[in-house]
């Protein structure tokens, strides 16, 4: 009776471990095979309260972006304009509004890039704005505590974006640079919003909740996305991130700046 028990406790064992494979593969894809080693990890550089206390110095080619994902956002060194990666093209949005494709020796100070792989679709019923979207996108994710890559392809009704200009040294802060900011609306424009849902835990490492870009299909206007409208039977498409990994600078600015600094205030002005 003994060893009936044991065999029968082993035998259950085997069914749970396989039941919870199952349940897992359900809940996480199985990413195919591909360039990419890792599929799955937010590739960033820096942290965005260094990049809010002015350190703008390029650390990083934007060609290594490219080992790391296909998809992302961020901005080149001294500030000069806004990152888009999309299909595995790097894009540069200058405060003049147009799209340049970025050098491969061109730097980057701050960004975030992943492979994206689709995970999680929600259909968009009504057209929305900026505050509706995101707060339907809030909703429907599986967990607020987890990473999720952004994109939204559709003719957008409305799109507000914005680029800061090259800064000059000795480097304000964030929130000063985007004083100067250029602010561009267009109108039935067709293209893709791309960026990231972080978590609240990464507060002084990214910003947390949504920071997303835009840039339109024929690569000639994109920005930092200030507001748009969502156009109605378009689909949010997510890709859940599970892992984080991080290059911090060995910059002067970086070493010495202050990050127990609570910049939250200043980020939530300049994203918005």
């Amino acid at each position: 009776m003994d060893n009936l028990k044991f065999f029968l406790g082993i035998g259950l064992a085997v069914v749970l471990v396989f039941c919870g494979a199952a349940v897992y593969t359900q809940m996480v894809k199985i990413a195919p095979a591909s360039a990419y080693s890792d599929r799955e990890t937010l590739y960033q550089v820096s942290t965005i309260d260094a990049l809010a206390q002015g350190s703008f110095e390029g650390v990083e080619p934007v060609k290594n972006l490219q080992k790391h994902g296909d998809f992302g956002i961020g901005t080149f060194d001294a500030l000069d304009g806004e990152m888009v990666v999309l299909d595995g093209k790097i894009y540069q949005i200058r405060s003049d509004g147009v799209v340049y494709p970025a050098n491969d020796s061109t730097t980057t100070p701050f960004a975030t890039v992943t492979v994206f792989d689709r995970d999680v679709t929600i259909p968009v019923a009504q057209p929305m704005n900026f505050t509706d979207l995101t707060t339907l996108i809030s909703q429907k994710i599986p967990s607020k505590n987890m990473i999720y890559a952004v994109r939204v392809h559709g003719t957008f009704p409305s799109v507000t974006v914005r680029s800061i200009p090259a800064q000059q040294k000795p480097y304000p802060t964030l929130a000063d640079a985007a004083k100067n900011q250029s602010v561009f609306t267009y109108t039935d424009v067709k293209g893709t919003i791309v960026g990231f849902y972080l978590p609240d835990f990464m507060k002084g490492l990214n910003m947390p909740g949504y920071h997303l870009h835009f840039i339109s299909d024929d690569k000639k206007r994109g920005g930092h996305l200030l507001g748009f409208t969502a156009p109605a039977d378009s689909t949010v498409e997510l890709d859940l991130t599970p892992a984080l990994a991080t290059t911090l600078p060995n910059t002067t600015s970086f070493a010495g700046a202050n990050l127990s600094i609570d910049t939250s205030a200043d980020l939530a002005r300049v994203e918005r």
